[in-house]
């Protein structure tokens, strides 16, 4: 599977750093590229799983909204 890195790439590389808006396929680029990272602590993800989430491509378990 290829990773669609076609956005800022330094933003996406840094966990502390807000990406901004991105596509879902961005998206899922991110919380590829930041698996090993928590959405508490991984701005990257955790703004990946809001769009992911927002696109309709990813449900939370009702675990994660608590």
């Amino acid at each position: 599977m290829r990773l669609n890195l076609s956005t800022q790439i330094p933003t996406l590389l840094d966990c502390g750093d807000d990406p901004g808006d991105m596509s879902a396929e961005q998206a899922h680029s991110a919380m590829q590229l930041h698996l090993d990272c928590t959405v508490d602590m991984c701005r990257v993800r955790r703004r990946a799983r809001a769009t992911l989430v927002d696109s309709g491509r990813c449900v939370l378990d009702n675990r994660a909204l608590q």
